[in-house]
């Protein structure tokens, strides 16, 4: 226990403990052991951050702050942020298992995201109304929310961290973030860059814990102005009942059960590509994973060929390393489902091409082969939950018709792929997904200027983009008199 790194919650500019003294260990998902102890935060401790943060939204240096000199914080943000991308990107790793080399890039590249608010900042603007009163002068102003929880999970929690933190503080508000209580360390590694950054203290703070007490708490509370909840959809549904209790406003980024729809005109060698990106990157362990891979059948069995074969050649192993291309699974539980549902979808008449397992050369870790299992239609299982992992279900198709309707035969409706070299036909298609992204010819792009969100159970509300920092403001609008008369008589009517 004494070799295992300590780590206090981030409250008010203050680190400290939870008030219970509680922790929980968090493990290393390539070494299947401990690594860092974590504070376990009860509903006290969310309290004490809650009202942290609305002292520093109502009193206070950043109550007082112009929107420019917010601004000005987060581009010091972004700096501090590209010089500790090596120790936030470490820490992400050991904690969640990805690729070093994926988490480090991602430390330095959201540095862009609050680069791109900290100029937002102070663009955000009313209007004047042309009225239809005489001697009125009316207006609308943009105020800030308040006191914005922000939830995140393990999986690119960093990124998640900046596409809901960067429009919140731009726009004026303060924010309690809890961690997933897989792997806090890196949002705890974050806060530290948060304050060398210089935030006035309460501005952000975070907290550790479980669903109950610590989210629960955080998501009713009185003072909560509004959520940002990334997960999945049945966590979503306790968030959405709790925030009756304060009527916050509610924003959604849920799974997925994305479709990869590959044409027979397609460019077989960028359709590979763009699979292999899609569902084996981060393992599989992405919202907007490509799981569901609809190949045309004239080309279904050359397609599904060069995949198992790539798949074969994918190297396992130490996300530290960088000769590895895949990491560990974040939890066991992962692992334990993914077997399972491949044990089921082969009982009821899929076919395992290629793995379904542990890879053999590596004795400790949640590690799971690159997964691809073709599949006779929709019902099974493999096909409609979101696995989390590199598991890819193969379905074919005949038309574009049947790609359509297979392609929408889902819950979810986050993200989509589409490969084709016919201009109108992937015009038509992309209008006719139901979902919040359609990559056409790529996949997994992302950007500061464009936003992302889902359709159906992948939630509502966008994140990114220029309209997410009016997401975190409320209109106000002003009338003034313009007339040196007195008002008229209120019991005379005219």
């Amino acid at each position: 226990m004494t070799d295992l790194k300590k780590y206090q919650m981030y409250i008010d500019g203050q680190w400290v403990n939870s008030e219970s003294e509680k922790t929980f260990e968090s493990f290393n998902p390539a070494t299947e052991e401990p690594w860092a102890i974590i504070p376990e935060a009860g509903a006290n401790d969310v309290d004490r951050a809650v009202k942290a943060a609305h002292r520093a939204f109502t009193e206070g240096p950043w109550a007082n702050m112009t929107a420019t000199e917010r601004g000005k914080l987060l581009r010091r943000l972004a700096e501090v942020l590209a010089e500790h991308s090596e120790t936030l990107g470490r820490a992400e790793t050991t904690d969640t298992g990805k690729l070093l080399k994926e988490t480090q890039w991602q430390a330095r590249y959201i540095a862009d995201y609050f680069q791109y608010y900290a100029g937002l900042a102070d663009k955000v603007h009313g209007d004047t109304l042309p009225i239809d009163k005489p001697n009125m002068w009316t207006m609308t102003v943009r105020e800030p929310l308040g006191v914005v929880a922000a939830i995140v999970p393990w999986n690119s929690q960093l990124f998640l961290v900046a596409v809901k933190i960067g429009p919140a503080l731009a726009a004026g508000n303060t924010v309690v973030l809890k961690a997933s209580e897989h792997a806090s360390a890196p949002m705890l590694e974050f806060a530290k860059v948060f304050e060398e950054a210089g935030f006035p203290a309460g501005v952000m703070n975070i907290v550790t814990g479980y669903g109950d007490p610590c989210a629960k708490a955080l998501t009713s509370h009185p003072l909560v102005a509004r959520v940002s909840f990334t997960g999945g959809p049945e966590t979503a549904r306790d968030v959405v009942r709790n925030s009756a209790e304060n009527l916050a406003q509610v924003s959604l980024e849920l799974g997925g059960k994305s479709p990869m729809i590959v044409f027979e005109d397609a460019d077989l060698e960028s359709a590979t590509n763009g699979v292999l990106l899609s569902i084996f990157s981060a393992s599989g362990q992405s919202c907007v994973a490509g799981s569901r891979l609809l190949l045309h059948e004239s080309i279904h069995d050359k397609i599904l060929s060069q995949i198992a074969k790539r798949a074969q050649e994918i190297r396992i192993g130490d996300p530290l390393e960088e000769t590895s291309q895949m990491g560990p699974l974040a939890t066991l539980a992962q692992l334990n489902n993914i077997k399972s549902t491949v044990v089921d979808a082969t009982a009821n008449g899929a076919t395992l091409i290629y793995g379904g397992g542990q890879p053999a050369h590596l004795a400790k870790g949640w590690y799971c082969e690159p997964t691809i299992v073709d599949c006779p239609n929709q019902n099974l299982g493999i096909v409609q939950r979101e696995m989390f992992g590199p598991v890819v279900s193969v379905l074919r198709f005949r038309d574009e018709a049947e790609a359509i309707k297979l392609a929408n035969d889902t819950r979810y409706g986050l993200a989509s792929g589409v490969f084709t070299t016919n201009i109108g036909r992937a015009l038509r298609v992309t209008k006719s997904l139901r979902a919040g992204i359609v990559w056409v010819n790529t996949y997994r792009m992302v950007s500061p200027m464009a936003p992302f969100g889902g359709y159906k159970d992948s939630g509502y509300g966008r994140e990114s983009g220029l309209e997410a920092i009016y997401d975190y403001t409320r209109s106000k609008t002003v009338w003034l008199n313009t007339s040196p008369d007195p008002i008229a008589d209120p019991f005379v009517m005219q």
